[in-house]
């Protein structure tokens, strides 16, 4: 059986207690996010989408991009253009389990281009990211974001 941390022959969930799992889930999701935002800003739009389940959604506002290498494409297209040396802002807001291998994040988020130290209120924006566990790995189903208002 393949443990909490995806570890064949592992410790297994009843050898966990509920708490423990969810911290290690908890941590995995972070690290997640964190290697995402970091290839961000390193302008890697295939280590971006790493973690992107390969039929994942993100939905912006006035598009929708579907499976993880159009999301790739067009990512690779921003880093190459208009978000070419930026980098985010990301704090999180709350994160909730749907069950044993789903959870919902939701985050307050923001690009920072070159010279900037903090992104303007009004750029702002709150984004939900659906994860789901797959084969002992945390994946990113689905993004969306909308500005936040003031």
């Amino acid at each position: 059986m393949t443990s909490p941390l995806g570890n064949p022959g592992g410790p297994t969930y009843e050898e966990f207690s509920m708490s423990d799992v969810r911290k290690q889930d908890e941590a995995a999701i972070r690290a997640v996010l964190a290697a995402s935002y970091d290839a961000w800003a390193a302008g890697d739009a295939a280590g971006m989408v790493a973690d992107y389940a390969e039929d994942a959604t993100a939905i912006l506002p006035g598009s929708v991009r579907e499976g993880r290498e159009a999301i790739r494409l067009s990512m690779a297209a921003a880093f190459d253009g208009p978000l070419k040396g930026t980098w985010t802002y990301n704090k999180q807001l709350g994160l909730r389990f749907l069950g044993r291998d789903a959870a919902i994040l939701v985050s307050e988020s923001g690009i920072l281009f070159a010279g900037q130290t903090e992104v303007p209120e009004e750029e702002k924006v709150h984004a939900t990211w659906v994860l789901h566990k797959r084969d002992g790995r945390w994946l990113i189903a689905a993004y969306h974001n909308s500005p936040v208002l003031a």
